[in-house]
């Protein structure tokens, strides 16, 4: 990595707001760009993103890293002079890439100093393009806490993940994370949009550079006022192409300048009529893309793995339907042959009302017996019937006959419906197959409540029922004791998160000065107020350097903000809020705000 401080993008230009002779260099420093918070306006057509080419060229040109989300496919012109990898949902890319990428795009950024173009212009998907963008940034940030290396994220039409008004999603929340949050850790953004009023003025109020291009609606002149002054909000709609108004830090003024031309391919001109012409683009190292390509390749397999598991489990349920039809039907056959028993023995109790209770199994092991033998055969069927009828008109018949049709309805009744279902019933220990008209077999039902398994293995309903009731209870318990235990070891690490929020900030207050730390007392007690001021109620001469310096090491530490017209304004509660996710209650804020005030603030400054 080249020893670069400075990289010249400029030249400053006359005419109204510029403070300066025209022709002299324009520079940024490295540090501050890589690491800082910027923002870059103007109309369509103005050269706003000409200028961010020039910034992105001039990094690449001294090897430092950066990773450009494009939103509108024009940056893969950077190939024609630079090794940069295009990835995204395009086959004109290098490789295309889903969120499982992240991780690796994230480590080849950081880790590899690898220049990325993160192509979202392709996916024909929104939502798939943003869990992209989402899982790129939060890789990023959790990556570079740990890298500590300068590195730039150039972000294209931020305002449609940044608004200012309506809903902002996750990809929006992570990127006002890194605006705030990602200088301590060495990872700066820049916010590339052609409508400011449209971009979340929490955001451009904290950028440490800003370049307004050429501005003609009034809402977005408006915001031009407001930051800067109202003179610069007339001027802004007569800036040239490639002019601008730049307001830094580090410079402390705001300078009228012009941009210098990008030495790469413009892919988002305008087309015209004549013929296009892509230029020869440089190509990546096969290694890069061959380490993405792997993960493209398991994805592929992991997707394969997941059909044939949903095709097996298909198959599985249709088997275990087949199945509950079989059992179903078993317990039918049993129910129809206890039914067929308590009429048998309510038949016999009819006819002899005075035997004893082994007779009566007797006889109806007998009659079971019978039937089993007699169901098969149409022909003995009949001729039992029609004795069974003779003998029931003969007064003198045997009074332990089973056959007893006098009452409307006798057991050849009941012996011909079986046989005609094709059932077939056996009341001895060996159990014999019945048949069903659609041809299932299942084994015959015996008097102790037996029924037939997909086995047809013999089992106990009762006991069944009960195992599996047992079974469910203590898996419910199981899962219950599970998320008990979640929320317990949530709830801690909660606790230690919020401690360790309080400890931090309280750690980056203690490091300040006493005279820094007096000017954001001031800021505390006073509310909003100019750097000169607070510098002076700090104790300061009131010197402006010394005032807008130790001021930017508040502001860097988000302990103020500007809010306009050269005010800075006090934030601790909102830092609180910041460095905890948004996950803390109002109450809780106040609590950790005021721990930190009379621990860091109030006590040293009484000193």
């Amino acid at each position: 990595m080249a020893e670069t401080e400075q990289i010249t993008v400029a030249d400053t230009s006359s005419g109204p707001g510029g403070a300066e002779e025209p022709g002299q260099s324009v520079d940024i420093p490295v540090v501050e760009l890589l690491t800082g918070r910027g923002f870059i306006t103007g109309k369509s057509g103005s050269g706003k993103s000409n200028t961010a080419s020039v910034v992105a060229e001039k990094l690449l040109d001294n090897g430092f890293g950066l990773l450009i989300v494009d939103i509108d496919g024009e940056y893969y012109g950077l190939k024609e002079e630079y090794e940069i990898l295009h990835v995204g949902g395009d086959e004109e890319c290098d490789i295309q890439v889903t969120e499982e990428h992240a991780g690796k795009i994230a480590s080849l950024a950081l880790e590899q100093n690898v220049p990325i173009i993160l192509d979202v212009s392709s996916f024909l998907d929104e939502q798939e393009a943003e869990e992209l963008l989402t899982q790129v940034s939060k890789q990023l940030f959790a990556k570079a806490k740990k890298q500590k290396q300068p590195f730039l994220m150039l972000v294209e039409e931020c305002h449609e993940w940044i608004p200012e008004k309506g809903g902002m999603g996750e990809v929006g929340r992570m990127l006002i994370k890194i605006g705030k949050r990602g200088r301590k850790h060495g990872l700066g953004i820049v916010g590339i949009s052609q409508r400011p009023a449209d971009v979340k003025k929490d955001y451009i109020t904290q950028c440490d550079w800003l370049v307004w291009h050429r501005l003609t609606w009034n809402n977005d002149t408006k915001v031009v006022g407001r930051i800067l002054d109202n003179n610069y909000a007339d001027a802004v709609e007569d800036l040239n192409d490639g002019e601008a108004f730049m307001m830094t830090d580090w410079a402390e003024s705001v300078r009228r300048v012009q941009f210098h031309r990008k030495k790469t391919f413009d892919a988002g001109a305008t087309p015209g009529l004549d013929d296009f012409e892509r230029p020869e683009l440089k190509s990546v190292s096969d290694d890069l893309v061959s380490e993405l390509e792997t993960i493209s390749e398991e994805k592929q397999a992991t997707e394969s793995r997941i059909n044939e598991l949903r095709e097996e489990l298909d198959k599985k349920n249709s088997r275990i339907a087949e199945l509950e039809t079989e059992l179903q039907d078993a317990r039918d056959l049993q129910r129809m042959a206890k039914q067929f028993t308590n009429a048998l023995v309510g038949h016999v109790e009819g006819v002899n009302p005075g035997r004893t209770a082994q007779e009566e199994m007797r006889q109806q092991h007998v009659s079971l017996n019978a039937f089993a033998e007699n169901g098969d055969e149409s022909e003995r069927a009949d001729a039992d019937a029609t004795g069974a009828g003779a003998e029931a008109d003969d007064e003198t018949a045997d009074p332990d006959s089973v056959a007893d049709t006098t009452s409307g309805g006798g057991f050849g009744d009941a012996f011909s419906a079986f046989a005609a279902d094709g059932i077939a019933m056996n009341g001895g220990s060996d159990s014999e197959t019945a048949v069903d008209a659609n041809g299932a077999s299942a084994n015959g039902a015996s008097s102790n409540g037996a029924q037939a398994s997909e086995n047809g293995e013999v089992t106990d309903d009762a006991e069944t029922a009960d195992d599996a009731e047992t079974a469910d209870d203590a898996a419910l318990a199981a899962a219950i004791a599970a998320v008990e235990d979640d929320a317990d070891a949530d709830a801690a690490a909660g606790t230690e998160a919020d401690d360790a929020v309080v400890g931090e900030i309280l750690a980056d207050i203690e490091e300040l000065e006493d005279k820094t730390r007096r000017m954001l007392a001031y800021y505390m007690e006073q509310g909003p107020g100019t750097p000169l001021n607070a510098h002076f109620s700090a104790g300061g001469s009131g010197d402006r350097t010394s005032a807008y310096a130790r001021n930017r090491v508040l502001r860097l530490r988000g302990l103020v903000e500007h809010v306009g017209r050269g005010k800075y304004g006090y934030r601790l509660r909102d830092l609180v809020r910041e460095e905890s996710d948004a996950s803390l209650d109002e109450a809780t804020v106040e609590e950790y705000a005021s721990r930190i005030e009379r621990a860091a603030i109030e006590t040293h400054t009484e000193e």
